[in-house]
């Protein structure tokens, strides 16, 4: 009698776990189809030389954030903003490290110049493998993001709250000019009031244009704009994707490219929840007290201590 029962109990276990194992399989199909789905709509753009390279190096994952200035996907500009999106599984972090565009570098098959310049002659993949030589880090894969997916992005969210000064409302009233431009907007659209210095509010357009401005603390001033806004951005996604997500994906993916291929999205949307208990970390490439202005066949740039730089992105990364 103990023995059937103890059958019986085995076999509903059984039945249980082939129950759980198949709703689990099902739930996975149906995420992986949605993630396609999604991932349909993002621009994808191989590069070449990085094809066959794991995505993933050392327990850490780095993703090269391109802004790209162009107004239009896919047009030609400069890379307005480059940062180092790195998921660290050994330090349990994210950090968000800023890599300033007038650090003077060494471009494969070219000669020195500023580090946006790589952009400049062969998009993100000559970009990247710069970035690679002079750092001594492993970056695969990256994401471009054109001036309409990040303002649509901030929308998408709710827009963003932030201090600013009295200058820096001007200086976003000056970028605006050029934006209600390029977009064929009336004069004088999105305007702030410059006496209304601390804690506002910025919808899309105003956050880039606060984003863009470079004549306050120059280049370190602007790349820490920038952070700041993606900072913010990060905060309210979660709550915008469950309230919203038709214009967090619909404003943003189509203005996407990148390198990353649907199993890697897969792979990153499974991490989503481990990445809030993550801390957030943000920096900037040169260090304090590790560069000088220099001028260099007429250009202004930074000459950076590499050896300092590289001893901190390899503790940040690999956590050596």
């Amino acid at each position: 009698m103990r023995k059937e029962k103890r059958r019986r109990r085995k076999s509903g276990l059984l039945r249980l776990l082939l129950f759980l194992l198949a709703l689990a399989a099902v739930l996975l199909a149906g995420w992986y189809y949605i993630v396609g789905r999604l991932y349909g709509e993002i621009n994808f753009q191989a590069a070449e030389g990085y094809a066959d390279q794991p995505w993933k190096s050392e327990g850490a994952v780095n993703i090269l954030l391109i802004g790209n200035d162009s107004r239009e996907n896919g047009g030609d500009g400069r890379s307005d903003a480059m940062i180092l999106m790195t998921i660290s599984d050994k330090t349990k972090t994210v950090y968000m490290t800023s890599l300033l565009r007038d650090i003077y570098v060494e471009i494969p098959g070219h000669d020195g110049n500023r580090l946006n310049a790589a952009y400049s002659f062969g998009g993100p993949e000559l970009l990247m493998e710069t970035v690679e030589q002079n750092f001594d880090i492993d970056v695969n894969r990256y994401v471009q993001v054109n001036f309409e997916a990040f303002a649509a992005l901030v929308d998408a969210v709710g827009g963003v709250d932030l201090e600013l000064s009295g200058p820096e409302i001007e200086y976003v009233n000056a970028y605006l000019v050029e934006y209600n431009m390029l977009t064929e907007r009336p004069e004088g659209t999105d305007y702030m009031d410059t006496a209304a210095a601390g804690r506002v509010h910025l919808n899309g357009p105003q956050a880039l244009a606060y984003s863009r401005n470079r004549y306050i603390g120059t280049d370190f001033g602007r790349t820490e704009r920038q952070r700041k806004v993606l900072s913010e951005i990060m905060k309210k996604l979660p709550s915008a994707l469950l309230s919203n997500s038709g214009s967090v994906f619909g404003g943003l993916l189509p203005n996407l490219t990148t390198n990353l291929t649907k199993n890697e999205c897969f792979g990153l949307s499974f991490q989503a929840g481990k990445l809030l208990t993550y801390n957030l970390v943000q920096g900037s490439i040169p260090l304090e007290g590790s560069y000088q202005d220099a001028d260099v066949r007429g250009m202004a740039v930074l000459q950076i201590d590499f050896d300092k730089n590289k001893e901190y992105l390899q503790e940040c990364i690999y956590g050596k």
